[in-house]
């Protein structure tokens, strides 16, 4: 049977190539798309899943025989959208303009207006369109599942799931089957600052509620939390030469923009904010798209719930370690960082040459009576990916 999943996103570029793997992917059951701040303003979020249908919707519209390519997306069984939080839960309102776009899809409403949906549908013949609150519809949902079946997939600020926890801990504890998180840079620089990854820095409080600090609920069980840190997911990539080759031979950015006739509607989409997403990238010093969100979401994939009287375990090829650390959360130059408490590895310093036993001794700086979060640390590989993606996405 399919895992049936709840997306919470703030759909960007790489958000949106996460989102077409799920929806062609038959392990999954997409029954909603929660949608939040984050890269985009929150229209723009609500707007660019839009986009993401629209252009599958195309796609079969002129290849009807693809259809079995996309088992998520079914007139028979709607996921919902609803919209979620428009800002953290304390703080300054962040965004990734400078990657993303201002339209969080590097700018393809002035780039490819043919791309536009015109104004946001009362109405949509894939999507159940909801009026409630992202909080509501999750939890809903939760009750309406089996204990321990639904797998939440978090690929934007962890806002959404902190509210969840508010407004019925007991009943995500109870019945939540598995989180699966991407966010946080551990031991490598962050890519919105020097130590921050994004989705942990827009949100730092919602981080420090969830995961360390649990005074204003019971705490998410530990077990059933995956989390995807960029230093797994950047070294899954794709490459532009590569997708040039196997995907859009037309894809060109220096030439001239993405042309709809030349190929397919699912792959002029693509290739029309992957233009803007290469420019930035180059000027970075890589020539590739870092695939962070679509790891989380082949994470969630490969390593379904597994029932209350079982261990937890991980397909085979994946990896995890805990760790413990805390998050900054109003510091100018470290919002969002991940201070990780490295007496706590043995490696970190030989005993009795730079520093004494004394030094070793818990201190209030961190709690230890708070366990380590499993983070995942290997994968099957980025190869194997770049595969799946390849052939799940575009087909080839």
């Amino acid at each position: 049977m399919p895992i049936p999943v709840i997306i919470d996103t703030d759909p960007g570029v790489d958000d949106t190539i996460a989102i077409l793997l799920a929806i062609a992917s038959p392990e999954l059951e997409i029954l909603s798309y929660t949608v939040s701040y984050g890269r985009n303003p929150l229209i723009s979020a609500r707007i660019n899943l839009f986009k993401v249908y629209q252009s599958i919707e195309r796609h079969l519209a002129q290849h009807p025989t693809q259809k079995d390519r996309f088992p998520n997306f079914d007139l028979k069984r709607k996921p919902i959208l609803a919209k979620g939080s428009a800002g953290p839960l304390e703080g300054d309102l962040h965004s990734a303009q400078y990657f993303h776009g201002r339209d969080g899809l590097g700018d393809i409403t002035n780039r490819h207006p043919e791309l536009s949906v015109e104004s946001p549908p009362d109405l949509h013949p894939y999507l159940e369109l909801s009026s409630r609150n992202a909080v509501e519809v999750s939890l809903d949902i939760l009750r309406s599942k089996p204990s321990r079946s639904v797998t939440y997939i978090a690929l934007g600020p962890l806002t959404n799931l902190a509210l969840m926890m508010r407004a019925d801990s007991q009943l995500v504890t109870d019945r939540i089957g598995r989180v699966v998180c991407m966010g946080g840079a551990l031991d490598v620089p962050g890519n919105t600052s020097p130590m921050a990854e994004f989705n942990f820095f827009a949100d730092p409080f919602a981080v420090k509620e969830l995961l360390i600090s649990t005074e204003l609920h019971k705490g998410l069980p530990r077990d059933r939390f995956l989390l995807l840190p960029l230093d797994i997911t950047t070294p899954h990539e794709l490459p532009f030469p590569f997708y040039k080759t196997v995907v859009d031979p037309a894809f060109d950015t220096s030439a001239r923009p993405s042309l709809a006739g030349e190929k397919s509607p699912l792959v002029h989409f693509t290739s029309s904010f992957l233009e803007r997403t290469r420019e930035v990238m180059i000027q970075f010093g890589k020539d590739a798209m870092e695939l962070h969100d679509i790891v989380a979401v082949w994470c969630a994939i490969e390593n379904p719930p597994f029932a209350d009287n079982e261990p937890m375990t991980l397909a085979p090829g994946w990896k995890g370690t805990s760790r413990v650390f805390d998050i900054e959360r109003t510091g100018d130059l470290t919002r969002g960082m991940l201070v990780t408490d490295r007496r706590e590895d043995e490696s970190a310093f030989p005993l009795g040459s730079t520093r004494s036993e004394a030094q070793r001794e818990p201190n209030e700086t961190f709690n230890k009576e708070v366990p380590g979060v499993f983070c995942i640390s290997e994968t099957p590989g980025p190869t194997v990916l770049l595969k799946l993606l390849t052939q799940r996405v575009w087909g080839n």
